[in-house]
């Protein structure tokens, strides 16, 4: 075999045949390199979606790859010299080809970053990473922006990548005269329902994909989630045909009811493109100027395309900014010193409480739910009943389809959990049920009632609500976003705060919320009688 020169590296989330680690490839003295490793499933307990997902769109990505005469060098997870972990497999291909440098585009996950690092410098090889053109904002840009900032703000990062990027301007000022239009994306749906949602875009699991989802369901059988229904696009042929279908479909009332959630319908207006998106198969720029052309063409509103558009430059953008010009540090904290343990029905669904049971179980069952149902449903129960923020971190990057740690993370610690203390977000996101009544009917169907603080049916969310501003009432009290709602503490008696407290307790014990207290709660009311 004719001298190695360059070992291109290729990760799950780099699905990009014209990705820079590419540049200047030269089939004749260069090579691909991919793996698909157990400790990638196994670091955090991955669900079977979330695995499927990655392995069925590495393997698809592989044959274009070779249909491009980049024939990679490839190991699968079930082949008997699979050495387990990426660090490990590169250490010993490495050893096997050895390549005169190694190439990547950079990495989104700082764990994986560090351990490439070590096995180049374990075998004194240069380490090319090159800048991932993927995104608008390189991460030497970010820290430009952010330097000599008291506080970063998102809103004015995303103004400034408007301006940059000429999208949705008038010469100098914003479409429509305003940056924001969130005032006009917050409905909830009428007594009646979201009525005739266009159905899910499905892609049928082709050959390679089921035989994919077979190795899982053995490798990984005690693993969470389903695969009966698994239909997400693993090619990119598949994500340009989801893209489509969403601006066609779901775009024009996208906006309207992004924050709305229904019992049952777990994809509504939603664009379902982030996995996608997070594993290279679709460009964001290609995203954002179809979105950007149906308002144009007047087939989609500006306040649901801009809504639309600010997820993906606004909001992509500045959490990747802040996770590489924070890491390692950030992944650590924990500003509410918050030390519970995630309750273990997270992980089943087994809780009476309506809105997480629904969300969790379209979790567990899609490896998907909305932006809503992740920040004020299962992230909000969460923050407020103390959990450690880095086991919700692990549980989101484990249970959801979309989960890359550059995105999740930020998302997770900082604009779920406050765990940040105020960097990503000005204030914690803390609500009692009453928000979730507003944006769904999901307290009709609900033995617990979200009016109620304190009492046996007190939803859990408005005990935990008073609880949590209760516990961090000093802290919140120098917040002027909290200072209003922090004030309503005093109004409480010492006796109905006491009442908070025990319910609080025993919502964490797990006598209240979940399906065992239901029951238990069901025969002692037959005992009663």
């Amino acid at each position: 075999m004719a001298e190695l020169h360059q070992l291109v590296l290729v990760l799950g989330d780099q699905l990009d045949l014209d990705a820079a680690a590419f540049d200047g490839f030269d089939a004749a003295r260069d090579a691909v390199w991919m793996a698909e490793v157990a400790d990638e499933s196994t670091h955090v307990w991955s669900s079977k979606p979330r695995t499927v997902m990655f392995l069925a769109a590495m393997r698809h990505f592989a044959q274009a790859l070779r249909a491009a005469g980049r024939t990679p060098h490839y190991t699968r997870l079930d082949d008997s010299a699979n050495r387990g972990s990426l660090q490990a497999q590169l250490h010993a291909d490495v050893e096997r080809l050895r390549p005169a440098r190694l190439v990547m585009t950079a990495p989104g996950d700082w764990r994986v970053l560090q351990a490439i690092r070590e096995v180049a410098q374990a075998h004194g090889l240069p380490l090319d990473i090159r800048d991932d053109r993927h995104f608008y904002c390189s991460v030497r840009d970010f820290a430009a922006h952010a330097q000599g900032r008291k506080s970063l703000r998102m809103e004015f990062f995303y103004r400034e990548m408007r301006r940059r990027h000429g999208i949705l301007m008038q010469g100098d000022q914003p479409e429509g005269g305003q940056w924001n239009f969130d005032a006009d994306n917050r409905e909830a749906f009428g007594a009646s329902g979201p009525g005739a949602v266009p159905p899910r875009t499905v892609f049928e699991p082709d050959a390679l994909t089921r035989e994919v989802i077979a190795l899982v369901e053995a490798r990984f059988a005690s693993h969470p989630g389903r695969l009966d229904g698994f239909a997400w696009p693993v090619t990119r042929e598949q994500a340009l045909v989801a893209l489509q279908r969403f601006i066609s479909e779901r775009l024009p009332l996208f906006g309207r009811y992004q924050d709305a959630m229904w019992p049952g319908e777990p994809w509504l207006y939603h664009a379902q493109l982030a996995a996608a998106l997070n594993l290279k198969l679709l460009n964001p720029r290609e995203v954002v100027a179809a979105a950007v052309a149906a308002y144009r063409a007047g087939a989609a509103p500006l306040a649901g395309v801009e809504g639309f558009v600010r997820q993906i430059l606004g909001w992509r953008e500045y959490v990747r900014g802040i996770y590489w010009t924070r890491m390692p540090g950030y992944a650590a904290l924990n500003a509410l010193d918050a030390h519970e343990d995630l309750p273990a029905w997270y992980w089943t669904g087994a809780t009476d409480m309506a809105c997480l049971r629904d969300a969790i179980a379209q979790t567990l069952q899609h490896g998907y739910a909305h932006h809503i149902q992740r920040l004020m449903v299962t992230g909000l129960f969460a923050l407020m009943y103390g959990v450690q923020p880095q086991q919700v971190h692990a549980w989101y990057l484990a249970v959801y389809v979309d989960a890359v740690e550059w995105v999740e993370l930020p998302n997770t610690l900082g604009m779920s959990q406050y765990a940040d203390g105020g960097l990503m977000a000005s204030k914690p996101y803390v609500a009692t049920g009453k928000y979730i009544q507003r944006m769904s009917p999901h307290c009709r169907g609900c033995r617990y009632d979200p009016a109620q603080r304190t009492g046996d049916g007190a939803c859990p969310f408005t005990t935990l609500y008073w609880d949590f501003l209760m516990r961090h009432e000093s802290t919140l009290a120098a917040n002027p976003r909290m200072a209003l709602q922090v004030k309503n503490v005093a109004r409480l008696s010492d006796a109905q705060k006491q009442a908070v407290r025990q319910r609080a307790a025993a919502i964490r014990r797990g006598e209240v919320g979940t399906a065992q207290s239901a029951a238990a709660n069901t025969r002692q009311a037959m005992l009663d009688v």
